[in-house]
Formats: structure tokens, C-alpha cells, sequence
């Protein structure tokens, strides 16, 4: 249990967590008390400790524990109707008149200024931070901004001012300054700036908006957590705060429909899907949650809302989130440097602080009353299209885990190509597994060209569809594209059960091509190949992701189906975000054709070691205008498909 003290559980009203509210407001109060105790003078920098400081320097970061922490507290005392116990808002307060005091651009802190706030700079992070500290304002206004010094007041307004008309990053930055001006504007401050730099964050999200809830993020096809804790929240708060009818109802209604499909991303356990940058940030996950309910825009039930939320915080807290002082590790279960960004510092976690968002939600509100219920992961075994963002979300009841298939997110900028970042580029990500940042790849296709393992690259999705998604890549190696050389992928899901299909067109005779499968990690791994020397399995006992010694084991299995003929497993002696040592099985084979198709099927079970199953049935055969694959699934469903360069036509028969 992490170091807060936190009430009795309370199963008749949360069956499925024992959480309530007062769990909620006992988990801020700790994480508030074992961050105050880090406050600078005059508590207007809270520098956190830690190894590693974030590229922008430690008074940027300073900022960082101050912003991000009142953000937490304005959540706290707001939903409180004002009532501040622990005196948090005279501490802010105190805070923001110091901080704004001489606005300075050195990053250092030094013994001669060990409080002034970093000037708001052309996509400079204390941009970032303006922003949450903007909120908090505009959500504590009647108990801190309406009670400040007039001059305090104007100096601060001034510092926020600033990033009204600087430059952010080309992404979902240009909702800080739209966040600020709703402050300022409501403020009365700098209000024809600050009007049009909500109207500006307005029209340049638009432009990324492609519909059913789904934004990219600046680049041409960037998803990832940034839909809910940014995209959605910041225009949604925005409008319920102004109250601002017309704008509830169209950011409203998108975010019903980003909830309608990223509910069902969150594992039984709470986990949410480990994908995308930013997963220090944990719980914000849960920000969109709270959202809908708040606005009124969402399709779940206050019981499923509050069972997600609930779960996704108690998830990371039962997990080793905090350290022994209570502070947030940057990390996913504990402290995991290699999946943290350089832009984030020691208080850059606190961004998890929006997760806390509903307790702006009164206590006698239906998502605090309400019995739980289930979440989507856990009401039966599914598999849902997302064609937006080109991924298929696969989900079984019986374990509670949920995979996304990707397809389609690769957070490639528009006129280059970077090397490969895990956390995009993999070919599936799931709730309980995280892709090999120090390793071999894990859910990867590549060509063994010159002795290396060629990239995935820029993602052309080819659809989605009942059970089902496909793309195209062009693999690269050494930073350039292989002539001449396309991969047609396709993945096929039921139940538990995976297929993929990939048909290499262009690559020399005897190129080997070589697939892995999932990840597994923990505190202990073990390792099988059987059969011929077709089938590999890795078998992770993930104690650190269980409540007590109860021997649920992690099992990544990948067979070989067609074209691949060999398999075998690869360590993982750095393990991943989900343990410290782990294991990720590979097939391989080689090409014969001009275009030759490699198929394998794979599963991700958790829990107690059961009985066999049937297996999956798969036949492939040539046809004129490409290659056929048939599949005939445990249940007696089918699939067939029909691939061919570029192209993918998929047809269900159940």
C-alpha cells in the first residue's frame, strides 16, 4: 500500500475498487503534503529530487512542482466548495506573488534569486506550465484571485500574458495560450489577446480533428493519450467554465465520442493502455473520464465512469507510483528512466494531477453515489474498430486485458522520417505489456538487412473493419528507405487469438524476415521453444503487477503459421516499464517470391496456466490477384482475406 493513509474500502458502493470519494480526497491530500514539504522560499518553486532534471533546467522545473501541484490543490479545494484545511491557497498565493516578482530568463537557481519564475519564452515549457496554473486561477478565483493585492494581481496577469503571444510548439501546445486566455479574459486582463488566442488554439485544432472523437497531434498521424488529457480537456473546461452553450455542445459531443472508444482501453486491473509518450503522467488518463461526466458528455454510466477512474488511480498507487516520501516516480509502476522524455523533469509526473478532475463533481453527484459497474473490458470478450486512428482494440474478459493493433499512429513528422519510437511504431501495445525500449524489438516485422533489423517507418493505414486492420510501410534501414521494398500488414483478432499477415513484395530471394510477439516482463522469466522449432513461448511471473502471491503468470506466445519457419525467444535483461528482467518470443523465415506472405498467430493470456485450447486454423493459397488467407477461429468464425501490395479486402463469415 503506497505511503498515504487512506480510508476503509467501501464494496457495497465500489464493488469492483473500494474506492470513494474520500479516497479521492485523502490521495490528494497526500500527494499535496509530500510535495509541500519541498517548497522554495516564499513556496514559489517546489523543486522535487531526482537524478535526472528536465532539458529546460532546474528553475523551469521548480516551475513545473509549482504548476502542476496547485493545479491539484485548485481540484481539491474547488470541490470542496473553498474549504482549504491545510491553508494550501495562501501557499499559492504566497507562491504566485513571489514568483512574479522579476520574471527572469536564467534556468539556473542561484542563491541571489532562489524564487523568480522563468520568462514565458517562444515554446519555452514555462508556456506548459502557465497554463495549469492559469486553470487553477480560473477554478479558485472566488478564494485566491478576488482576494489578492491589486499589484499582485497585474504582475501576475502580466507574466501570463506573455503566453498569449508567443510562439508554442506546433501541436497540442497552442491549447496553453487558449487555456490562459480564458483566464485573462475572464479576468478582464489583456482581453483582446487573450480572446484571440482562445479563437487561434480553436482554429488550430481543427485543423487536426478528423472525426469520432479523434485528433492527431500536430503531426500527420500522432495518437496517443494527448486525444483525452489535452485535445478534449482543455476546450471542454474551457467552455463549462465560461459556460459557453455552443462550445459544450460541439467539444462536448466529441469527447462522447473519444469516450465511446477509449473507455475500452483501460484493462480490469485499471491499467491503461501502455502507448505513446507521456506515460509518467499515469492517472491523467482518467481526466476525460471525469470530463464527460462534469459536461454531461459522455456514454458512460456515472457507475462505469467512476469503476474506470477509480481503477486507473488505485492501479498505479497500488503499484509502486510513489516512493517512500509519497512523491510520484517518473516512471510507470516505479521509477523507469528509459521510457521518460527529455522535456520531463522530477515533477513532470504531476501532470497526473488532471486525473483528479472529478472532484470538481460534487459529493452527492451520481458519479460519486452510484454503485460501480463494469467497464467495457470487463462485460465480455470484444474487438472494436477505431478507423480514425487506424487501430483495432482486442479485449477478453476472462484476463481483463486489453491490446490495440496499430495500423495507424506512427507520430512521424510530415516532411521527414525519424527513426522508429517504440511507443508509436510497434505493431501492438497493450495494458499489461510495454514495447522494449533497450532491446531487441518487440511486436515488430522487419528485413535482416546487412545484419540489421529494418524500421517500421512512415504508417499507411489500408482500413479497419469487423475483427480486422491493415497497413503498408516501406522498411528502412540506416535513416533511408529500401528501394523498391513494400510491406502489406494485416492483423486478424478473436477472442484471445491473433493472426498477422505481412506480404513482403520487392525484397531479394532468401532476405530473412523476422516477427516477435509480446513482451513479457517481471521478476522472473521463463522461456520455451516447442514443437519443430515452430513455436516459442515466454512465460513472465509478474509479482510486482499482482495483490499478493496468487501465481497469475504473463504468457507471449507466437507461432509459425506460413513462410516463417523458425522460432525462438530473445532476453531481456533490462527488462521493460512492466519488470525488470523479461523475454519477447521472434519468429523467422525467408523470402522466395517477388511477393511472399509470412503469417503467424499469437496470444497474450494472464492468469493460472489453462487447459489447451483449439488451435487457430489457418490456410493460405494464390490466387490472381494476390494472396488468399483463410482463418477459422476457436469458436467456429472465419475470416478471409485477400492481400495484395497495397491492399487488403477482408470478409467475416461467422
Amino acid at each position: 500500500m503506497p505511503p498515504i493513509e487512506l480510508p476503509p474500502e467501501n464494496r457495497s458502493l465500489s464493488p469492483a475498487t473500494g474506492w470513494t470519494r474520500a479516497h479521492w480526497e485523502a490521495a490528494a491530500d497526500g500527494l499535496l503534503a509530500a510535495v509541500r514539504r519541498h517548497a522554495g522560499p516564499e513556496h514559489a518553486l517546489i523543486g522535487l529530487p531526482g537524478d535526472r532534471p528536465s532539458w529546460s533546467g532546474p528553475r523551469s522545473d521548480g516551475l513545473e512542482g509549482y504548476a502542476r501541484t496547485f493545479l491539484l490543490a485548485a481540484f481539491r479545494i474547488a470541490g470542496a466548495g473553498g474549504d482549504d484545511p491545510h491553508g494550501l491557497l495562501p501557499a499559492y498565493a504566497e507562491g504566485l506573488a513571489a514568483g512574479t516578482r522579476r520574471p527572469t530568463i536564467e534556468r539556473a537557481l542561484t542563491d541571489a534569486d532562489p524564487v523568480s519564475w522563468p520568462v514565458i519564452t517562444d515554446r519555452g515549457q514555462a508556456m506548459v506550465e502557465a497554463a495549469s496554473i492559469a486553470l487553477a486561477l480560473r477554478i479558485t478565483r472566488p478564494w485566491l484571485w478576488d482576494h489578492l493585492d491589486e499589484d499582485v494581481r497585474e504582475r501576475a496577469g502580466a507574466w501570463l500574458a506573455r503566453a498569449l503571444r508567443q510562439a508554442p510548439v506546433d501541436n497540442n501546445w497552442w491549447l496553453f495560450p487558449l487555456t490562459v486566455g480564458g483566464f485573462l479574459a475572464e479576468a478582464g486582463i489583456d482581453r483582446v489577446a487573450a480572446e484571440r488566442a482562445v479563437e487561434r488554439g480553436l482554429a488550430k485544432i481543427e485543423s487536426w480533428y478528423l472525426g469520432d472523437g479523434w485528433y492527431t497531434d500536430g503531426r500527420p498521424r500522432a495518437f496517443d493519450h494527448y486525444n483525452g488529457w489535452a485535445f478534449h480537456l482543455y476546450p471542454v473546461l474551457h467552455a463549462h467554465l465560461g459556460g459557453d452553450r455552443h462550445l459544450l455542445d460541439v467539444y462536448g459531443g466529441r469527447l462522447a465520442a473519444h469516450l465511446d472508444a477509449s473507455a475500452r482501453t483501460f484493462g480490469a486491473d485499471g491499467a491503461p493502455v501502455h502507448q505513446g509518450r507521456s506515460l509518467t503522467y499515469r492517472f491523467a488518463a482518467a481526466a476525460p473520464l471525469w470530463a464527460g461526466a462534469l459536461c454531461g458528455s459522455t456514454p458512460l454510466s456515472p457507475g462505469t465512469t467512476r469503476r474506470l477512474a477509480s481503477g486507473a488511480l488505485r492501479y498505479f498507487l497500488d503499484r509502486g507510483a510513489l516512493d517512500a516520501e509519497g512523491l510520484l516516480t517518473s516512471g510507470w509502476h516505479g521509477p523507469y528512466p528509459p521510457m521518460v522524455q527529455p522535456y520531463s523533469g522530477p515533477a513532470s509526473p504531476y501532470w497526473a494531477s488532471k486525473g483528479f478532475l472529478g472532484l470538481l463533481l460534487p459529493p452527492d453527484h451520481p458519479v460519486w453515489t452510484a454503485v460501480e459497474q463494469p467497464g467495457p473490458a470487463e462485460l465480455g470478450d470484444a474487438v472494436r474498430p477505431l478507423p480514425r486512428p487506424g487501430w483495432l482494440i482486442q479485449s477478453t474478459a476472462s484476463d481483463g486485458l486489453v491490446r490495440l493493433h496499430n495500423h495507424g499512429s506512427d507520430d512521424q513528422p510530415a516532411h521527414e522520417v525519424l527513426p522508429d519510437d517504440p511507443l508509436y511504431a510497434r505493431l501492438a501495445h497493450s495494458t499489461a505489456t510495454g514495447p522494449v525500449l533497450d532491446g531487441p524489438p518487440d511486436n515488430h516485422l522487419g528485413l535482416v538487412v546487412g545484419g540489421t533489423l529494418t524500421e517500421r517507418g512512415r504508417i499507411r493505414p489500408l482500413g479497419t473493419g469487423d475483427g480486422w486492420a491493415a497497413s503498408e510501410h516501406r522498411p528502412r534501414a540506416g535513416g533511408a528507405e529500401l528501394p523498391g521494398i513494400v510491406v502489406t500488414s494485416l492483423v486478424l483478432a478473436a477472442g484471445a487469438e491473433e493472426v498477422h499477415a505481412h506480404l513482403v513484395a520487392g525484397a531479394e530471394p532468401g532476405t530473412e524476415v523476422r516477427q516477435s510477439g509480446w513482451a513479457v516482463a517481471g521478476d522472473s522469466v521463463e522461456t520455451a521453444v516447442d514443437g519443430p522449432d515452430v513455436t516459442a513461448t515466454a512465460t513472465a511471473t509478474a509479482t510486482a503487477t499482482a495483490t499478493g502471491p496468487d501465481g497469475l503468470r504473463l504468457v507471449s506466445l507466437l507461432r509459425c503459421a506460413d513462410g516463417f519457419t523458425t522460432a525462438g525467444t530473445d532476453p531481456l535483461p533490462s527488462g521493460t516499464a512492466f519488470g525488470a528482467i523479461g523475454a519477447v518470443p521472434r519468429v523467422a523465415g525467408r523470402v522466395a517470391d517477388a511477393a511472399a506472405l509470412f503469417v503467424s498467430t499469437a496470444r497474450l493470456d494472464r492468469g493460472p496456466v489453462r487447459p489447451p485450447r483449439a488451435a487457430v486454423e489457418v490456410r493460405t493459397e494464390r490466387a490472381p490477384e494476390g494472396h488468399l488467407l483463410h482463418v477459422r477461429w476457436p469458436d467456429g468464425g472465419r475470416h478471409t482475406a485477400l492481400l495484395a501490395t497495397g491492399s487488403v479486402a477482408v470478409r467475416r463469415e461467422d
